[in-house]
């Protein structure tokens, strides 16, 4: 086992907690521009480790002086976290932290006294005021306003895409809404009952990945009847940099709780949306879900035969303006829990839209207009298809 194997041990070690357990509270959150508070920086310890091994891998350094700059890192991280101590008592990811660093400075040997790595320097010249305000930043080197796109989950789950594709998807477990550069958004959905069809959100975690320009890397943890108003270390901004946890890459974030089931809306520009790479090819929100796990919203599953009957197109009626997707998706969670308080989770998904969407003509989609387009990309895919084979044919 190599030094690289151990990190990238030690990395998932420490981070796997911290995605998977803080929690606190019970608010409506909106991430936008907070002041700052003290807290456990376990992140930024995390996050000056991995810089620090980030050029051992070259093929100039020889086995010792890898282990050598190595060595250095771990004593780094180890008095980084001996600088957290009090603030991070009874934090899993800290004590998680603690734990694989003293094992992996017994593995490689590594004398207790030594050098320690030297944190990595800035970018060369002087930063903009405006590097970490992303629109404003943008507005001066591309002389207009980024062009912003939508993202949203609620209810049952029903998605809409980056793209303006509206679908209803029947995924269990933890699937990635958006996975990028700078943002990393991971919603979980689970049955509402033994025996139905119906699911509905349950837990969302966000990560801000560091920027370190700007902002250190910090998670935000929402699970249902649990929705703080801080991320998982107890802060509401940015520790020690003047900036916001949004602002450097102009994005917007709302997690709400609507009767038994969580939220997410994002407004976010298409630059950022766009980077990522090819083997972050799994993202909700940009190709939305799995053709095996679409269902047809019009046509929603049997109620529990033990629920009561429900007028659910007269309710959804009285409380939307429209007979579009979020109309048909208000019946489809309506008829499939039986449960009135579902029907909140379409209204407060349109009223994001209204908010995020720039352009008032897109908002309210049609389902047979999305239907149509689906179809559509269908049929293109078929014709390929098609059209292959047939080429395979002729040089047969």
């Amino acid at each position: 086992m190599n030094q690289f194997t151990d990190l990238n041990l030690l990395i998932k070690k420490i981070f796997i907690p911290v995605m998977l357990t803080h929690s606190s509270g019970h608010l409506i959150l909106k991430v936008l521009c907070c002041e700052i508070g003290a807290s456990c920086r376990i992140l930024r310890c995390n996050s000056d480790f991995v810089a620090a091994t980030l050029d051992l891998g070259g093929a100039a350094l020889s086995r010792e002086a890898v282990n050598a700059g190595y060595c250095s890192a771990l004593r780094s991280y180890a008095m980084c976290t001996k600088r957290m101590a009090r603030a991070c008592r009874g934090d899993l990811a800290y004590h998680s932290a603690v734990q694989g660093i003293e094992d992996l400075l017994i593995q490689h040997r590594c004398p207790r006294a030594g050098p320690t790595a030297q944190p990595r320097p800035l970018p060369q010249g002087t930063l903009s005021g405006d590097f970490c305000l992303y629109e404003r930043s943008f507005n001066n080197t591309e002389g207009r306003a980024p062009e912003y796109l939508h993202c949203s989950v609620f209810g049952d789950p029903h998605i809409r895409t980056f793209s303006h594709d509206f679908q209803t998807c029947a995924i269990q477990g933890a699937w990635p809404l958006v996975d990028n550069e700078y943002l990393y958004i991971q919603a979980t959905s689970s049955p509402t009952r033994e025996g139905t069809h119906s699911t509905a959100l349950t837990k969302i975690t966000i990560i801000f990945k560091n920027m370190r320009q700007c902002i250190d890397q910090q998670l935000y943890q929402a699970e249902l009847d649990n929705v703080p108003a801080a991320f998982a270390d107890g802060s509401v901004s940015s520790g020690e940099r003047q900036g916001h946890h949004t602002a450097h890459i102009g994005t917007v974030l709302v997690v709400r709780q609507s009767g038994h089931s969580l939220g997410l809306s994002i407004r976010s520009p298409r630059a950022i949306v766009n980077a990522f790479g090819p083997e972050q090819d799994l993202q909700l929100c940009v190709w939305g879900c799995p053709l095996s796990q679409r269902l047809n919203m019009l046509h929603p599953p049997p109620p529990d035969p033990s629920l009561s009957s429900i007028g659910a197109h007269s309710h959804c009626a009285a409380l939307l303006p429209a007979r579009d997707v979020y109309y048909q998706a208000c019946v489809f969670d309506l008829t499939s829990s039986g449960d009135l308080n579902s029907s909140m989770a379409a209204v407060s998904a349109l009223q994001d839209a209204r908010n995020m969407i720039p352009d008032r003509e897109r908002i309210h989609l049609l389902p047979v207009a999305s239907s149509v387009q689906h179809l559509a990309r269908l049929d293109l895919t078929m014709q390929l298809t098609l059209l292959s084979m047939l080429g395979i044919l002729a040089r047969v």
